[in-house]
């Protein structure tokens, strides 16, 4: 396919996005849905004008989902409105960590005993899934920074996390298929790849983006500098935290996520009350907001996240579409029958109920949260990881079908329930808050 049809076909998308935005709201299907369909028909289920081997071009596959990542992960950060000794912190820290080590342990068991893998391919094929991408139905994600659900703050923050803290499991599969240095009895696995590489990540990513933030308002707000390029500040933040982190060797995606948490801390605790109304004051001062020192954070993390929410949207559109382009009539093998009905209807929720043990959620949050445990990109991004790295072909073309299957049919199914599952949801909170008023 030329760079004309992909040129073409993207705009098209966009186009019929922007315009039927309103349309679309009002219906049980999600953006992705869509783009997975038309990448399916453009793909061999199709057409075949969209032919990608993932073998042969995972290096391209690589970078193009990383980058995705990148921006899917700084987005969330930027949305996340929470101080970072709040109590709401717990439920997504122990799905991302706790929830994913059961949903990982469940595949690989399901791996080794019902597909035959190996054990490091089994691991491997437990930390592909393990992530969550909930910006692929963005009506279970957080929606702005003022939104404080817990299911959404939940399902957004696991996504933060865990999109990172499944590498040291990538790492784990990968040296038990001796394509990775775990070290004498896994020392180094556990102090590099577990220890060093998770904590110096997030605390990388949180020191940058608390010092560019920081630097940004001061020159804004006081000497009246840096006042514009708003989008490179955020492009040079993301890459410098993302390779800052590669440099010494620990996570670029748990350290621009943390980036993107610290940046809105900054905001956070520059002004008093809501983002919402803090924006709206802003806009009715008037003046040059983005160097006036009582709105410059605000000025600030606004235009940030207005242009990373396009960059997600844009991301979304290319990768999902290469999802669907990657579908083929071999990959929808017998032992899909079983796998996929486990990983849905039982590992997701058995791993979600561990993480969610003993928290303040209630019976109705646990059912939402153990439901949405969307699969998406980053799962993709994995797997093309693995590949780059010195898979096996043979163990590759293993894992492909499996990992990309469950991806569209797990976009597809969770796309189709969260629109009406979370109308359910909101309406029911509304009759809650009405009745104990």
């Amino acid at each position: 396919m030329s760079i004309d049809y992909w040129m073409v076909t993207a705009g098209a998308l966009l186009l019929a996005m922007a315009l039927g935005s309103t349309l679309l709201g009002r219906l049980p299907i999600t953006t992705a849905i869509i783009y997975l369909a038309v990448g399916a028909l453009l793909g061999s289920l199709g057409f075949g004008v969209l032919d990608i081997d993932p073998i042969a071009q995972s290096v391209l596959l690589h970078r193009l989902s990383e980058a995705a990542v990148v921006i899917s992960l700084f987005t969330a950060g930027l949305k996340l409105r929470i101080e970072w000794n709040d109590r709401r912190w717990l439920p997504p820290l122990r799905l991302a960590f706790l929830a994913m080590v059961v949903t990982i342990g469940l595949i690989a068991l399901a791996g080794m005993i019902g597909l035959g893998l190996s054990a490091g391919a089994a691991i491997l094929l437990g930390a592909i899934l393990a992530p969550s991408n909930p910006d692929l139905a963005s009506d279970i994600e957080v929606a702005d920074p003022d939104d404080q659900d817990r299911v959404h703050l939940a399902l957004t923050g696991e996504a933060g996390f865990n999109d990172g803290a499944a590498f040291p499991f990538i790492m784990l599969g990968l040296g038990l298929l001796g394509l990775h240095d775990l070290g004498p009895f896994g020392w180094r696995w556990v102090a590099v790849d577990l220890v060093w590489a998770v904590a110096d990540g997030l605390t990388i990513g949180a020191l940058l983006g608390m010092a560019v933030g920081r630097l940004v308002v001061y020159l804004r707000g006081r000497q009246h500098e840096a006042a514009s390029l708003g989008e490179l500040l955020t492009l040079g933040l993301m890459a410098f935290a993302y390779g800052g982190a590669h440099v010494l060797h620990t996570y670029g995606f748990l350290a621009v996520f943390a980036a993107g948490l610290a940046l809105r801390r900054v905001e956070f605790h520059d002004t008093a009350g809501k983002f919402g109304e803090a924006v709206e004051e802003m806009h009715q001062r008037g003046g040059d907001t983005a160097t006036d020192p009582d709105t410059a954070a605000v000025h600030l993390a606004e235009e940030l996240l207005g242009f990373n929410e396009q960059l997600v949207q844009v991301a979304e559109l290319a990768l999902v579409l290469v999802i669907g382009s990657l579908l083929a009539s071999h990959m929808f093998a017998i032992d899909l029958v079983w796998f996929l009905p486990l990983m849905l209807l039982v590992i997701r929720p058995v791993a979600a109920a561990a993480g969610l043990l003993g928290s303040r959620t209630v019976p109705t949050e646990r059912i939402l949260v153990s439901w949405f445990g969307i699969k998406g990109i980053a799962s993709l991004y994995y797997l093309m990881y693995a590949i780059d790295h010195g898979l096996a072909e043979e163990t590759a073309r293993q894992l492909l079908p499996i990992v990309v299957v469950t991806v569209a049919v797990s976009i597809v199914v969770h796309g189709i329930t969260v629109t009406p599952v979370m109308r359910w949801y909101e309406a029911r909170g509304k009759r809650s808050r009405t009745g104990a008023g």
